[in-house]
């Protein structure tokens, strides 16, 4: 019997871990939007260096492991610069393979929605229904629309 609870308790850990991994990438992108919604390109950078991180660290996901290149890619684009304007435009590919992603696996218990900023022609993901676009940040906070909501 204890046999039993103690690998009952191991594969929750594992289901656990495996959980926190894909809602660690999930949570990395969400800083990285929120620092160029504000337009700290500094918080930008220190963000997409810690998705880099939580993407390595969700390695042994298979599910993640096929599009951790571009993940990866796309958010040490964002980290190497400073320029707030170029990690804007690196965020359109980071946000456009994380949506993918994000259809294709399920990285966090509750709704993420694809919003969109017709003015910039990009979209970004988001745990709420508010819209606060990290292209413009305070020029155009609210600019954009829901666009999908993924269960």
């Amino acid at each position: 019997m204890k046999k039993v609870f103690l690998a009952m308790a191991v594969l929750f850990q594992l289901g656990s871990a495996y959980a926190q991994n894909k809602s660690g990438l999930l949570t990395q992108y969400f800083a990285v939007k929120d620092a160029l919604v504000s337009g700290n390109s500094a918080n930008a950078s220190a963000a997409a260096a810690a998705f880099v991180k939580a993407a390595g660290e969700a390695a042994a996901d298979k599910s993640i492991e096929a599009a951790k290149a571009k993940l990866v890619a796309d958010a040490q684009q964002i980290a190497t610069t400073q320029d707030l304007a170029k990690q804007r435009e690196q965020f359109k590919q980071l946000s456009a393979d994380m949506y993918s992603l994000a259809k294709t696996t399920k990285l966090s218990d509750a709704p993420v929605y694809q919003q969109y900023c017709p003015m910039k022609k990009a979209s970004w993901l988001s745990a709420n229904k508010d819209i606060k676009n990290p292209y413009y940040g305070n020029q155009m906070l609210t600019c954009g629309k829901v666009a999908d909501t993924i269960e």
